[in-house]
């Protein structure tokens, strides 16, 4: 019987915001960091698991999981991993800390990475990447390890159930067809708000040439600045010129991008801007931007505001500009009515703003039974690595689809796990096959030593003050 015996947090800060790396309408300073945990028990079994901040702020998360995490010492493992619905429920019910979310902020970030963390742990246990410990699952057991407190007026226990039984034929087809393409991918990394026009035609240019074909742009600080640097990215991803070697253009009429506003290649342009606009202004904005030819615009106002959100995408609806978020959905109930209220083209969930994988698990049912396509948020630290696994378990045991789905890749950081993810040369995430990873979160003890704050190595002696002089 291996027993959970204590826990291990790390302030991990890396310093992005001295190349502008992150930076957009709203954020202009970021400093990628993980709020890190390690759940120890009494054998050798270690579980590992982190929340993404943008810096300051960090050391209260990390005091928070501290919290969290004191409810699972003594816990028998085998006995939460039986029920990983029932872990989740335990691990969110105390009382004093629940009064200070509820289910959201500092509280529920900090117990999403708890939840990774037994999570890698289970998987870990049981020799198995993160996503092919849950695909094996049984219909039954997948459902008992979702949550579905406040979430059965969208879908009942029943209903999943159902849904489930219902992709079960498909599966090993689609686990063998996404070991063999990969999961389609998008690129972030082009399109930060503090790069230089130079800077943003070569990473673009780099990303046609490795295989991608579906960019973001950051917008929202000057229209005209806008719809330059729109225009910029699509002169270039539009360009038959700029294709791989032997490649040819993808069909923009073809069913994966249908309704998507590719160009002449099959490219297509999508938008972001991290919650800067009122409802009006956001309609305004975007509208002016129809020439650049966005898939959508990503959280174009509150990311709380439910119905601002419907608003947005019926004022849209007659320039062909669809709405996406979920990046700052705090929990599975904004999610829900999200999908209720029509408001979203495209739901995008993170894998440690939600409350861990149990969590995520009910929004990608509930997603998959309102028909929307799930391509989950990844710019930060760690989150390609998380969300590679969310991505395959969607496509494989729950939607069945990742034809319009696409999955946020950014490239920055990725040395820093002991398993990173990767990408192909047909600018697709390829599929974890390590079976000692877990959820591929565990972060190499050389880049703790460095970058944890204030006293790794990097930052001893700098603090903010240092970092600014530095900047």
């Amino acid at each position: 019987m291996v027993k959970i015996t204590g826990y291990e947090t790390h302030d991990v800060r890396f310093p992005t915001s001295l190349t502008g790396d992150g930076t957009d309408a709203m954020n202009t300073d970021c400093d990628y960091s993980s709020a890190y945990v390690a759940l120890l028990t009494d054998s050798d079994l270690v579980g590992y698991g982190m929340t993404f901040t943008i810096g300051r702020g960090n050391e209260i998360v990390c005091a928070a999981i501290k919290e969290v995490a004191k409810r699972l010492v003594g816990k028998d493992t085998e006995s939460l991993f039986a029920d990983m619905g029932k872990a989740w429920d335990y691990m969110m019910a105390d009382p004093q800390l629940r009064w200070i979310g509820p289910e959201k902020g500092v509280i529920h970030i900090a117990s999403g990475a708890v939840n990774n963390a037994l999570w890698d742990m289970y998987a870990r246990s049981r020799k198995k990447p993160l996503w092919k410990l849950i695909v094996d699952f049984t219909p039954e057991e997948l459902v008992r390890s979702a949550t579905f407190r406040y979430i059965t007026d969208a879908i009942t226990r029943e209903e999943a159930l159902a849904m489930l039984k219902e992709k079960e034929a498909g599966k090993k087809e689609r686990e063998e067809e996404v070991k063999r393409v990969g999961y389609p991918a998008y690129v972030t990394s082009a399109g930060w708000l503090g790069y230089s026009d130079e800077k943003v035609a070569r990473l673009t240019k780099e990303a046609v040439a490795q295989g991608f074909n579906h960019f973001k742009m950051k917008v929202g600080a000057s229209l005209s600045d806008d719809l330059r640097r729109g225009n910029l990215i699509r002169s270039i991803i539009d360009d038959p010129q700029f294709l791989p070697p032997n490649t040819t253009p993808r069909d923009p009429k073809s069913p994966a991008l249908q309704g998507k506003n590719a160009g002449p290649t099959g490219a297509v342009l999508m938008i972001d801007a991290n919650q800067v606009w009122d409802v009006p202004e956001a309609i305004e904005y975007v509208s002016a931007l129809q020439e650049i030819r966005p898939w959508f615009i990503e959280e174009p106002t509150a990311p709380d505001d439910v119905l601002g959100h419907a608003a947005v995408r019926k004022g849209l609806k007659g320039v062909g500009i669809g709405v996406a978020t979920g990046e700052h959905a705090h929990n599975r109930m904004v999610f829900k009515q999200l999908l209720q209220a029509e408001a979203v083209d495209v739901a995008q969930i993170d894998s440690c703003r939600l409350a861990g994988v149990s969590e995520v698990l009910a929004v990608l049912l509930m997603a998959a039974k309102f028909g929307v396509p799930v391509c989950p948020h990844a710019g930060g630290v760690g989150l390609c690595e998380y969300v590679i696994h969310l991505s395959l378990i969607d496509y494989i045991a729950i939607s069945g689809t990742m034809e319009r789905n696409v999955l946020e890749f950014v490239d920055h950081l990725h040395e820093h796990f002991v398993t990173p993810c990767s990408i192909n040369a047909q600018g697709r995430y390829n599929v974890p096959m390590n079976p000692g990873e877990g959820y591929s979160i565990e972060m190499h003890k050389s880049s703790i030593a460095e970058f944890e704050y204030p006293n790794g190595t990097y930052w001893k002696g700098r603090g903010e003050e240092g970092k600014a002089a530095e900047a």
